[in-house]
């Protein structure tokens, strides 16, 4: 380690430890992923692998850090920073899960009810306390006194509180299970990488490392992100992971997972197309009916093609999707394009109807479903009656014998999807219509003046000047209504009954994925149809970035 005479000794101990701490810390975390493999710990293979990976990378960075903090190097502290705080969050986790307080989280919400007249004699006991604001000021003895009595009735209805709530039995049962090896583990461990961080962060360390102002800024702020960061690393890109590798296996939330390569995929992806002579002719007679389903004709001329798959409720889930986003994209955009610039004029009332426009956005999709299953019920529902009504008004006047059609919204296949796409296309329209008036509010007037002066009339400047300065908004509109409706899922698993629907005709990927991981319990197969869904998904954005960027007005 180098010397430096001008750091205080106190300092240079504190280097020294963490020297020799990040030469300890590196050989424990190789030690432990050699354990993994060695010691026969019981564990999946890919929790063996993850696990084993990120002791290594600690190990790695550990001895980094070695080297960083002998040359006096702030890089030096930052990795130290990192990985003693990232060890603690793991200790800490660890100390709540050996406590049992995310089972305790549980009970203490059944007995909370019990304990909530008792915080309204802590809220009574803080008003007491403040009263002394209100009193006249020669009056010190009642101020003492209230301030007193205050507090004392605070203490007494927490207290109470927690006997209620049987928190001290609930505190003394998680001390309990502390007691055992594994949660005095990690509360020593907790307690060592939170002081080893407080070292590491006094003003001395970082000025002997050579820390400026802008690296206790870098610090502070990964500080303020960390929980952000935390939990998408455990709550999404671990799942994503965790998903990619299961893809591979034949996972069935009940049996050690089994490494199968890309058989999922192979299934999904195994289709066959097939000449038929004429469009009667039996698929049996052209394709292998133990391992192909049919599930479409293509007829041309007198014969056609057969589309037959491996996994035939895929394609089908696939072929729905596609057609939802083609008609569900456009008529949540298009309207929302044109009523943006209703919404945008200086009308009277037009705040109020922003308002109206967006709130089926921001309503529950529980609800809003429900309303829409009675609004499409062919006996009772409006929608058919309103139909029966105009029918009836136009046979009248025209002398007209229309016949009644008295549509089957959910129940015929042929209507089903219509009957989804009309409720997303409905629901997504007003938020559109909000970020398309955003947009609008950044175009610049003077446009608008100079077409004016130019003599161009209202159709003009919607498309010489509106449209092409809307590129952008319409741009991400378009991208993420796409994605929301490849997703789609909601609508059709409340309001359909089944949620596939007559004849399959509203099984959706999402749908479909759902059905094969938590009905079936095939979530290595839910897993590759999840990752072909997003690779489906990204295709689609892709084509649309590349043709924004194309067509974008602002590209140099």
């Amino acid at each position: 380690m180098t010397d430096h005479s001008q750091v205080d000794p106190k300092t240079n101990l504190v280097l020294r430890i963490h020297f020799f701490w990040r030469i300890l810390f590196a050989l424990l975390a190789v030690a432990g992923a050699v354990y993994i493999w060695v010691g026969g710990v019981e564990t999946a293979l890919w929790q063996k692998i993850l696990i084993s990976v990120a002791l290594v990378l600690a190990s790695i960075f550990s001895a980094v850090g070695v080297v960083q903090i002998s040359r006096r190097n702030h890089s030096g502290r930052m990795i130290s920073l990192v990985l003693d705080y990232l060890a603690f969050v793991v200790c800490a986790v660890l100390m709540l899960n050996t406590g049992e307080v995310f089972i305790g989280i549980d009970a203490f919400g059944e007995t909370f009810p019990k304990g909530i007249p008792y915080l309204g004699i802590t809220v009574v006991g803080y008003f007491l306390s403040i009263m002394d604001e209100y009193l006249p000021q020669k009056k010190q003895t009642s101020e003492n006194s209230l301030k007193v009595v205050g507090r004392w009735v605070m203490l007494a209805g927490f207290a109470i509180f927690l006997l209620q709530v049987d928190a001290i039995n609930g505190i003394i049962y998680f001390l309990g299970k502390l007691a055992q090896p594994l949660g005095i583990v990690s509360v020593i461990g907790a307690i060592f990488f939170g002081v080893s961080i407080w070292s590491m962060m006094r003003d001395n360390v970082s000025q002997a490392l050579h820390a400026k102002t802008d690296h206790e800024q870098v610090i502070n702020g990964w500080l303020f992100l960390s929980p952000n960061l935390l939990g998408f690393l455990i709550f999404f890109a671990g799942p994503l992971i965790l998903s990619f590798y299961f893809s591979f296996t034949d996972s069935d939330a009940f049996n050690t997972p089994n490494w199968i390569g890309f058989d999922n995929y192979a299934k999904i992806l195994n289709v066959r197309f097939a000449w038929l002579s004429s469009p009667d002719q039996f698929a049996r007679e052209v394709v292998d009916i133990k391992v192909y389903d049919e599930v479409g004709r293509f007829l041309i001329g007198d014969g056609g093609i057969l589309f037959a798959a491996a996994d035939k409720f895929f394609w089908l889930a696939l072929r729905n999707t596609l057609v939802f986003v083609l008609f569900a994209v456009p008529l949540s955009v298009i309207p929302a394009l044109v009523l943006s610039n209703i919404l945008n004029s200086k009308l009277p009332g037009m705040k109020f109807y922003r308002a109206i426009y967006f709130m089926p956005s921001i309503a529950a999709v529980v609800g809003i479903s429900l309303v829409w299953q009675w609004l499409y019920n062919a006996t009772v529902g409006y929608i058919n009656y309103f139909i029966t009504v105009g029918i009836e008004f136009w046979n009248n006047l025209f002398n007209l014998a229309v016949v009644d059609p008295k549509i089957q919204w959910v129940s015929d296949e042929k209507t089903a999807l219509l009957s989804i796409i009309i409720i997303a296309a409905w629901q997504t329209m007003g938020f559109n219509t909000v970020l398309f008036l955003a947009g609008l509010q950044n175009i610049p007037g003077e446009l608008y003046e100079a077409a004016t002066v130019d003599g161009a009339g209202a159709w003009d400047k919607f498309w010489s000047i509106t449209l092409p300065m809307l590129a952008p908004t319409t741009f991400y509109v378009v991208s993420t209504t796409t994605i929301q409706a490849m997703q789609v899922f909601e609508q059709v698993f409340i309001l359909m009954n089944p949620p596939e629907g007559p004849n399959n005709s509203t099984i959706t990927l999402v749908l479909y994925l759902y059905r094969s991981g938590f009905q079936n319990f095939q979530q290595g197969y839910a897993s590759a149809i999840a990752w072909v869904l997003f690779i489906v998904i990204f295709g689609i954005t892709l084509v649309q970035f590349q043709r924004q960027r194309q067509s974008s007005i602002y590209e140099s």
